[in-house]
This record gives C-alpha cells, structure tokens and sequence, in this order.
C-alpha cells in the first residue's frame, strides 16, 4: 500500500476505540501484524483479540517493542489519547513516524472509490446503511463505521476494495484529507464549538469539505442546507427524496424519488423522520455507485440497524425500553419526533447524560427546551470524556434552566430503582458517554421486574 511500504507492524494506541477498530480489523484481515493498546477491556477488544490481535492493557513499553525498528512500524494514535501516555511518548521520542487515525484513513480510502458521509447528525447511521446495502447488493466495498451493525455485529464490512464507505468526521477537520468520489452531508448544524468558535466557521469547513468533490452531482446535501450539490429531503420535492410516507407494523412505507428512477413501496424499520432521511442518503449514494436498483428494496428491508441508536431493549406492549446515542439538542429533538410518531400519546420518560462541558454550555437551552418535551426528565452528572469541568456548568444548572414539573438529578446506582418506579410506559435512555454501561443494568432489572 502506498504510503506503507516496508511496513511490517501497526501499532494502534487506542485500539478499542470504534473508528480505530475498524481499522486494525482492515490491517489484519490484509496480512499486516497488527497489535494495540488500550486502557480497558471492551466487547470490541476481546473481538480483535478473538480475531487474533494482541492488546495491551497496561500502559507500559513491553520488551518486545524496544526491538521494533521505525522504518518497518507505524504507529496509529487516536487524539483522545493523552500525550503523557507512557506508549505514545516512547514511540514519538524513538524515531516512530505516527500517524493520527484520520492520516491512515486517508492512505486507504485514497486507493478507492470512496463514498464519505459528513454531517454534524446522522454520519453512523448513514454509512451504515450505505455500507449494507452495498454488501448486500454483493458489491466490492469496504466500510470502516463508527458504530455496531445489527447485521454483522461489527463496525467493519469487508467485501472487497473498489468502493470505501467512510464516516467523513468534522471534528478535528480531518474529513478534509479525505479524495471522495462521492458524498453526502447529511446536516450542518452548530456543534464542536470548543474547535471551531462559531457556527459560521462550521459551516464554512464543510464549504472546503463540499470542494473535494468534483462531481456536482456526486455530492448531496439537505435541501435547507445552503450547500451546493444534489438536494436530499423527505416529504419536500428534491432531487433525491421520499414521498407517500406510511406507517404500517411500526415501520415506514415510502416511495423514493431520484433524478433517473422512481422506488415505490421501500420498506424501512427505524423510525423517525432523520433516519428516514439518513435512509434517502444511502440510497442515493448506493445509486450513484451502481447499485442494482432492482436489489435496493430488499436490502433496505433486511437493514437492522445500528447498536445504539434507537435501539429497543425492551419491546413489549405494556413496556418500551430504547438505547439512543442523542447527544446534541437536534439529535433529543429527532428522538422524540419518533418516539411520538411510534407511540402517540403515552408517557415518555428520557435518562439523559449530558457530553461534555462545553457542548453543554454551548447549547444548554437547546437541550433545556428538547428535554422539556417528554413527560418525564432524569439527568445524570455531565459525562466529561476529554475536558476539564467549567465552573457552573453541571447539570443541576441545566435541570434549573428547564424548569420542567418533573425532572431529578441523580447517581447511576439510583438510576435502577428510579426508572422502575417512573409510571411512563416509554422509557429512553440517551447519551454519547459511558451511559450505555447502565442500559444492560437496566434491561435486567426491568425484565426481572416483569
């Protein structure tokens, strides 16, 4: 591979992590050594062990790796790992050449057909159903995800490397290294403010991201998103859009409109408005690709979605119990536009974990007036992940700003008996931080109580 070359060993000091992952699961799959460190263990990094890579979970140099040479090693880092790491600062002080994640996709992706997802929501679920329908359609495609497909139980499609399926990511402005053949960005919307200071900074990096593409009609774009490129939207004429939209069993019944063909009757089981619009930008892409599009309805239909995001725990007609990644206002405002649609009229209770400091002070409003919407509110601590805490920003202050009748702050360990006695019949549990720990807890305990 060219960029590799002489390279027997990939090192990835934060292996577990779900982009870093995929990528070791890429590298081993094709012959390389492959070998990692992470601080703990995870489901993931016993898959890569079961897989047959070598992980270290103490952070210390191993004898063998001050017998590496440079030239035949690159080390992968991940920016959430901390430049005091003991690994890290060996290898940058040793003549290793490192290599972020994002550098390494680029080395990948731009050997192939890539067909990247940007957008501040959506990304996931959106490569995740491109990645999908493209296998199922037994296309040769690659997809590095950022989440755990139902299908496959994994974040990695691996069926050949003509097309790449990519998660685009606008964080840290790493989608710029990026050569697409094709994209989609699903929303742009004011997020990583820490990074970027304004939404307009925002918008403009997605502007430079838009300028990769040299195709026109090889980027989608929402239709309100001020964007140039093919306009994606539902129940709104675009260039790309789903039309006749039903609910028949609990999933969607849609036709699909496109510049060259008509889908009719397109079945799709997650709910809610942004994924069917997650969906229309999948489907567009995998069109543009070649997909058979006599292929795509099936494929669409066997799609089971992405671990949690709108994931039911507990599905029973006196109980629901969903998992959903939400971590911004525009995400908790999806959510609850689905739930709504799916069980009009019951009470809804959300358990929300706040993600990081910042982006809790940067829109608190937006999520004091998104939670407000459910008949029930439960806030755990700010979940910090990389950051220090902001003095005044917790969510007891966030609680106070929403002013909701029905709203408590408590400790994980109460978390158990206060959902048992909430008397909503829907329960969510919401958050990008260690949430997801406590959703299995909770399963149990409400399964039990049955």
């Amino acid at each position: 591979m060219k960029g590799l070359k002489h390279i027997d060993e990939l090192f990835f000091i934060g292996i577990g992590g779900i982009g870093m992952s995929a990528l070791a699961r890429y590298f081993n799959a094709r012959g390389y050594a492959v070998s990692g460190y992470d601080r703990t263990r995870s489901p993931i990094t016993e898959q890569l062990e079961e897989e047959g890579i070598t992980i270290n979970y103490l952070d210390i140099v191993s004898p063998e790796m001050h017998g590496w040479r440079p030239e035949n090693v690159r080390v992968i880092y991940t920016p959430a790992i901390p430049t005091s790491n003991t690994i890290f600062t060996h290898f940058e002080n040793s003549g290793f050449e490192l290599l972020k994640r994002a550098d390494l996709l680029q080395l990948v992706t731009a050997q192939t057909n890539c067909l990247a997802v940007a957008g501040t929501h959506g990304k996931t679920t959106t490569s995740a159903i491109l990645g999908h329908l493209m296998a199922a359609c037994d296309m040769p495609v690659t997809a590095f995800l950022g989440g755990i497909l139902e299908n496959y139980q994994s974040n990695f499609i691996d069926q050949g490397d003509s097309w790449t399926v990519v998660e685009a990511d606008e964080f840290d402005r790493s989608f710029l290294k990026l050569s697409p053949w094709a994209a989609c960005i699903t929303t742009v919307d004011a997020d990583h403010l820490d990074i970027y200071g304004s939404a307009d900074e925002l918008t403009n990096t997605f502007r430079q991201f838009s300028a990769l593409i040299t195709e026109n009609d090889r980027l989608l774009v929402g239709l309100d998103s001020g964007l140039d490129g093919s306009t994606v939207a539902v129940d709104q004429p675009a260039d790309y859009y789903a039309t006749n939209i039903r609910i028949s069993k609990g999933s969607y019944l849609f036709d699909l409109i496109t510049p060259h063909t008509k889908l009719e009757d397109l079945v799709f089981h997650l709910p809610g408005h942004h994924n069917l619009h997650n969906a229309v930008n999948a489907l567009g892409l995998a069109i543009l690709a070649g997909a058979p599009t006599d292929r795509l309805p099936e494929a669409l239909f066997n799609f089971k979605g992405v671990h949690r995001r709108f994931s039911y725990r507990i599905r029973r007609e006196d109980l629901i119990l969903i998992d959903d990644y939400a971590h911004h206002p525009t995400e908790i405002n999806a959510l609850f536009q689905a739930v709504d649609e799916m069980y009009p009229g019951e009470r809804k209770l959300i358990v929300f974990q706040p993600h990081l400091y910042s982006r809790t002070r940067d829109f608190a409003a937006g999520f004091a007036n998104s939670l407000n919407q459910f008949d029930q509110v439960v806030l755990l601590d700010i979940y910090p992940a990389r950051e220090e805490p902001i003095e005044g920003v917790t969510s007891d202050w966030l609680m106070g700003l929403m002013k909701h009748p029905d709203a408590a702050l408590v400790r994980k360990e109460e978390l158990p008996e206060t959902i048992s006695n909430s008397n909503c019949m829907i329960k969510l549990m919401v958050g990008a931080g260690d949430i997801g720990e406590e959703v299995s807890k909770i399963t149990q305990v409400l399964s039990y109580a049955s």
